[in-house]
């Protein structure tokens, strides 16, 4: 089976949970004998993907007539915004420019007939989406494939494209919602765009219970046709913590993640204060950047509580694992998560966890603590507890341990599978 796969980012450029969740996917399903051509608005180097064929959207020549009239998807709208799949435009902009010159080398020039992708994240973001479209359309004519699978909104158009072009089966892989990133507040032509996508689409893979009754409430999708595939971590390493140096000698609890709304960060560092009144030998860290970043900061001066808390900023690779050893406590409190992919990266390091009940991701661990995201004292009543109980703690890692056990990639990866052989049927 050849599938014709479309995200935004792959390992190793990746922004947040979407690549890591397309990497784990695309090499459970290569396991079970699945070939994948991986589309990226732009790669460098096409050795990168390894179990994948990764094609680069900069890399295909077009001719001056597109393979199909991408114009006919779209209405014309100005998102003057950066694009990623779990944010808010707005919050992204920053984010972006913060490492744009590390995941992407510029060029002098464009190889005639080349479309230009990837260059400029800080404007034109509907021009994006449209030109990664107009290669979708011509993949769809030269690129081998039996079902087109697109991952959230921005390459829903190419998928559309493809399988209009090619006259394939459209599974369409949502793992988050324009709802999850901005409230009630929604970008009406993103909303148009994944409203789109979903009816469009022969199957929807949604990555919860959570995001599929979503898709039915508020994108109006006929449940017979959504599918619900939760993610899975990655179990070929783990870390020894005691080989790991503790610069702090207090317990450290950690919150690692986007500092956006999303995330709840204001609940994490309004909970510390109060654990703070109860609870002395504590530090807190937050890992990670976004829009809220200097309003934490803030906040923390005007608490009071800037010697117990720490910023770290972006953290990637190992020196994510080397904060997960270092932890004695991850809360992820979430106001609204499609699924988060962390609280699995916390429990292989043996960190227990506190879950938003707010989160696709605590679907998949029922002996969790969890708590509703703005539930302040129910958050500082559980951490008080597990970082003054250690027996509590050990038995929440080793529950943890239990539930990961069902967890994992090759199983998400079948479940797929099934999905594409419910298409190919109809």
């Amino acid at each position: 089976m050849k599938i014709l796969m479309f995200g935004w980012e792959f390992p190793p450029l990746i922004s947040g949970g979407l690549g890591t969740a397309c990497h784990g996917l695309t090499l459970g399903l290569s396991q079970q004998g699945v070939e994948i051509a991986f589309v990226l608005p732009r790669i460098d180097d096409p050795s990168e993907g390894q179990h994948v064929a990764l094609i680069g959207a900069n890399q295909v020549p077009v001719p001056k007539e597109p393979d199909i009239a991408t114009h006919s998807l779209f209405k014309t709208i100005e998102i003057p915004s950066p694009l990623r799949p779990y944010e808010t435009p707005e919050s992204y902009r920053a984010a972006w420019e913060e490492r744009v010159s590390v995941m992407i080398q510029p060029t002098d020039a464009e190889p005639r007939g080349l479309l230009e992708m990837g260059g400029d994240y800080s404007s034109d973001l509907f021009g994006e989406v449209h030109r990664y479209a107009i290669i979708g359309g011509r993949l769809g004519r030269l690129e081998p494939h039996d079902i087109v699978h697109a991952h959230d909104w921005m390459t829903f158009p190419a998928g559309i494209a493809a399988a209009d072009v090619s006259g394939k089966p459209l599974v369409v892989h949502v793992h988050a919602t324009e709802f999850d990133r901005s409230g009630e507040h929604v970008n009406q032509g993103i909303y148009d765009i994944e409203r789109m996508g979903v009816h469009r689409a022969d199957r929807v893979i949604a990555v919860s219970g959570r995001t599929r009754q979503t898709l039915i409430d508020r994108y109006g999708v006929d449940p017979d046709k959504v599918r619900v595939v939760h993610n899975a971590v990655s179990k070929d390493k783990r870390v020894d913590r005691s080989q790991i140096e503790r610069p702090l000698k207090e317990k450290v609890v950690l919150f690692l993640g986007r500092v956006t709304m999303q995330k709840g960060p204001d609940y994490f560092v309004e909970a510390a204060a109060k654990v703070l009144e109860r609870v002395r030998n504590v530090r807190f860290v937050m890992a990670g950047s976004g829009d809220m970043l200097p309003r934490m900061i803030e906040r923390a001066a005007q608490l009071r509580i800037t010697n117990h808390f720490h910023f770290t900023g972006f953290l990637k690779g190992e020196e994510v694992d080397r904060m997960f050893a270092q932890s004695d406590l991850y809360v992820f409190p979430s106001v609204s998560e499609p699924f988060g992919i962390t609280p699995f990266e916390a429990i292989k390091h043996d960190v227990p966890v506190i879950l938003s009940k707010q989160t696709g991701v605590a679907e998949t661990l029922p002996n969790s603590v969890q708590v509703d995201f703005w539930d302040i004292d129910c958050l500082v009543d559980a951490i008080v507890e597990l970082l003054t109980k250690q027996d509590k703690a050990q038995e929440l890692v080793e529950q943890h341990r239990r539930d990961l056990e069902a967890v994992d990639w090759s199983r998400a990866a079948a479940r797929v599978v099934e999905v594409y052989g419910e298409v190919i049927k109809s």
